[in-house]
């Protein structure tokens, strides 16, 4: 009876012990971990808290542009441009943001090559306030059937800021943050800048999936043209290495480097030539009566062309006994 009541004390005093609070890492690695409070949707009436896990840029291969940049993991399937230039202006130093590349943003759609304008001149589309001669903009792009993209769960993302300092100063503060616990509500004054999701996402999808047939024309139009050009470009490069030298003075065998009449003339000798063989393959002479035959029509034949020469022979005695000197 007195271990029983020990046994019980045991365990009452167990269960008044409060368990201490889990505690959530700031860094994992290189990474930066900041809290995100969601707001409440219809779907799911509670706040949520989301974490993104922010680093520097560190490709395998870099580019120019890689020291401006900042890499993110785990972003939020609703995520557009106007959520990170919201979160890192309104909360994270107030930095700017030139652009937003996420991972299963969908490029190549269109063709980068030179398009020939309705006057006949050629030239480049480029995107609206870059210099000439850095970015092509893809042209010939069919219509889009989505208003609004939606990622994939735990995605990832890379930012490209203005200038070096920025990118600097926005990793700055999202430590900060993260080690103050800092909650950044995701979403706020963003709701009238993109499409809405749910229903209405896929009622304007319905509506998207059957544009213009005059845009639709437009479009395809342009992407010919543009490949054609493309194609008339590597047609003449292709020429010049073949009759330019390089600098050691060797010329680059490359293929087709024949014209259309020429490759027809080509095919039409190739198709003469192998119906040579196909006749040679077959003899005419293998049996006898083959070669009493064939004697037969050589004699004939010269009989015929000595009775021919016979009759012209006649033909011009008759006209010069008609014509008497004067």
């Amino acid at each position: 009876m007195r271990s029983l009541q020990i046994r019980t004390r045991q365990y009452q005093s167990s269960r008044m012990v409060p368990m201490p609070k889990s505690k959530v890492a700031t860094q994992v690695q290189d990474f930066t971990a900041i809290p995100l409070r969601r707001p409440a949707l219809p779907a799911h009436p509670k706040e949520t808290t989301h974490y993104l896990y922010i680093r520097a840029n560190a490709p395998k291969v870099p580019t120019e542009d890689t020291p401006r940049e900042l890499f993110i993991v785990n972003v939020p399937i609703d995520a557009t441009e106007h959520h990170f230039r919201s979160v890192f202006a309104d909360h994270l130093g107030g930095v700017r943001i030139e652009s937003v590349d996420f991972e299963d943003t969908w490029v190549g759609k269109g063709i980068k090559a030179p398009v020939v304008h309705a006057d006949g001149s050629r030239g480049k589309k480029r995107k609206r306030g870059v210099e000439d001669g850095k970015t092509d903009q893809e042209v010939g792009v069919l219509p889009e059937t989505w208003g609004r993209e939606v990622h994939r769960s735990g995605g990832t993302a890379v930012v490209k800021f203005i200038d070096q300092a920025s990118a600097a100063i926005a990793l700055r503060e999202a430590r900060r943050a993260a080690k103050n616990s800092k909650e950044i509500m995701w979403g706020t004054g963003v709701e009238s800048k993109i499409p809405a999701l749910g229903y209405a996402r896929y009622k304007a999808h319905h509506k998207l999936r059957y544009p213009d047939p005059a845009i639709l024309q437009s479009s395809v139009d342009t992407f010919m043209e543009a490949f054609a050009a493309q194609e008339a470009d590597r047609t003449k490069q292709l020429t010049r290495q073949r009759s330019e030298p390089d600098e050691e003075g060797f010329v680059t065998v490359t293929r087709g480097g024949r014209t259309g009449p020429a490759r027809e003339e080509e095919a039409r000798a190739q198709e003469e030539e192998f119906k040579k063989r196909e006749k040679s393959r077959v003899k005419d002479d293998f049996y006898r009566f083959q070669v009493r035959e064939k004697r037969k029509e050589h004699a004939q034949d010269l009989v015929k062309g000595f009775e021919e020469d016979r009759r012209r022979l006649e033909e011009m005695r008759k006209r010069r006994g008609k014509l008497r000197p004067q």
